[in-house]
This record gives structure tokens, C-alpha cells and sequence, in this order.
């Protein structure tokens, strides 16, 4: 919703005192009618600002621009919360937008988690020097791993395509799939041992 609206349109003359009154207006709107054209011109507003402040904290174009539009997307389903009594529009937008900065940031690092923890085989989570160049050894290793990949039973390789394909986390796996976060655990940590198995048998 809003989404294709011009992100870089951030100019206003108005006073902040005039602008806090606006939006505050605007959300009251939103809230109590449902409006679409206040809820554009609160995104219209706060997007630009959202974008630079999630650029800055996120560090990536793609994220930030998620997290713009989920910060939107809560502005439109909780705008009924908003107090101006308690705070400016400001103070409450960009609060939901550290929530979402911190809840963005623990899916990656449970992501993250997810591909390397201690039991998953390490080979796979191994970084190289400079994040540009693969070494020879990682390079033959990863091409084994292709050539290995068919040989797994069809559950194991379906829950490895997803994560490591994918980029999935083990918990988007077992929602995807249907079955439990144990279960998925337990056939990526199979998956890994049998191909770490055969990459030693292939040695």
C-alpha cells in the first residue's frame, strides 16, 4: 500500500510544531475513518526520513526498504494507539521502526544461527580472508558438495535447499513444511553428517 510513492520527496516548510499538529491530525484519521489520503500523507512524510534512518542502521538498501514498509504497514494497522497527549507523531513512528529495526535484526542473527551453529557441519560457515575471493580448497569443496547434494534422501535435501538455497531459517522450514522445528533440526544435522561423510569418503 503506498509502496510506489517517491521516497525522496522529504522537503516541507512548514514548522515542526505545524507538522507534529498535521500528522497528528492525520493519524487521528486514519485511526477513526480509515482514510487513505491522511494515511498518504503521513507516508508521503515519514518515508523519506524512515529510509534514511533505516539505510543508516541497516547498511542495505533491500533491508531498509523493509523496513520502511513494515513501519508503514504498522503506522496503518495500530495508528488507533497513537497518543498525542504522550508523545509527537514522530517520537511514535520511529519508535515502531526501532522495534522493527530489532526485531529484523534477531531473524538474521537466529538466521544466522540457524546456518552455524556448532552442530551444523562447519565447512559450509567458513569465512575466507577477504569476503570477495573463494579459496581453491572451498572452491573444490563446494563442487563436491554439488555433485553429493542428489545423493541425499528427498526430506534431507528438501530441507537443505531451502535453508541454504533459500536462505530460509529453520523455523520458515518447519512452517513451510509443515513439520516440526525438531524435525528440521534433525534432517539438516542428518543432511550435514552424511555429506560431510561422503566428502571424507571421497578424500
Amino acid at each position: 500500500m503506498f509502496i510506489g510513492m517517491v521516497l525522496d520527496n522529504s522537503k516541507n516548510n512548514c514548522k515542526p510544531a505545524e507538522v507534529a499538529d498535521e500528522m497528528s491530525a492525520a493519524l487521528v484519521e486514519v485511526a477513526n475513518e480509515r482514510c487513505k489520503g491522511a494515511y498518504a500523507k503521513v507516508f508521503s512524510y515519514f518515508a523519506p526520513r524512515l529510509r534514511s534512518y533505516a539505510l543508516k542502521q541497516m547498511g542495505n538498501e533491500a533491508l531498509a526498504m523493509e523496513m520502511v514498509q513494515d513501519t508503514m504497514a504498522n503506522v496503518w494497522q495500530k495508528a488507533h494507539l497513537f497518543d498525542a497527549s504522550k508523545g509527537s507523531p514522530s517520537t511514535w513512528i520511529f519508535t515502531i521502526a526501532r522495534n522493527i529495526r530489532f526485531d529484523m535484526l534477531r531473524k538474521l542473527q537466529n538466521r544466522k544461527e540457524d546456518i552455524c551453529s556448532d552442530d551444523l557441519w562447519p565447512v559450509l560457515c567458513e569465512q575466507t580472508p577477504d569476503a570477495n575471493e573463494t579459496s581453491l580448497d572451498e572452491q573444490i569443496t563446494l563442487e563436491q558438495v554439488g555433485q553429493l547434494f542428489e545423493n541425499l534422501p528427498d526430506k534431507q535435501r528438501a530441507v537443505i535447499e531451502a535453508i541454504y538455497l533459500d536462505g530460509k531459517s529453520q523455523q520458515e522450514v518447519a512452517d513451510q513444511l509443515s513439520i516440526p522445528l525438531g524435525t528440521v533440526k534433525s534432517r539438516t544435522r542428518l543432511a550435514l553428517q552424511r555429506l560431510k561423510d561422503m566428502l571424507e569418503d571421497h578424500d
